[in-house]
């Protein structure tokens, strides 16, 4: 079964946690919001270090930088298909609209020969946890559980 990995920002400003969610491009995707968002992920290459793989895959979907240490590690999530996600956590801060996102490409409409291209995300926002709960999907919720307990005050 696949393996992606991904990275989670978040930040601690306007006075609680927030995490930047990405949503995925293309027409799958156009109209749905609720369950839909995503952690920015991506699959891991054969022999390829996980976190090697969440840092690239964040920049290709985000064009975000990112830091080269100060992960906090969430560990992993089995997804409805039976893919497994590896995701770690970082601190930043972004203006969304400044995501930009590689592309692939798809045959669209279905059977019309005509090949098109679309963002892996078309838009990345800040999400509050009780917001992000309602946008991610179910097997996701795991991931803000762990920033949770790893950010509270020992």
């Amino acid at each position: 079964m696949p393996v992606s990995a991904g990275l989670l920002m978040f930040r601690r400003g306007r006075g609680a946690l927030e995490v930047l969610l990405a949503h995925p491009g293309g027409p799958f995707f156009a109209r749905r919001d609720a369950g839909a968002w995503t952690v920015p992920k991506g699959l891991v290459e054969d022999g390829e270090d996980l976190l090697v793989a969440a840092r690239r895959e964040f920049a290709e979907e985000t064009a975000l930088p990112t830091p080269d240490g100060g992960y906090v590690d969430l560990g992993e999530a089995r997804l409805a298909s039976g893919k497994r996600v590896r995701a770690w956590a970082f601190e930043g801060d972004c203006d969304p609209a400044d995501v930009r996102s590689n592309t692939f490409e798809l045959e669209w409409p279905p059977r019309s020969g005509r090949v098109q291209a679309f963002p892996e995300v078309d838009r990345a926002a800040w999400f509050g946890p009780d917001a992000a709960r309602t946008a991610l999907p179910d097997a996701q919720h795991v991931f803000l559980e762990r920033l949770a307990a790893a950010l509270e005050p020992a």
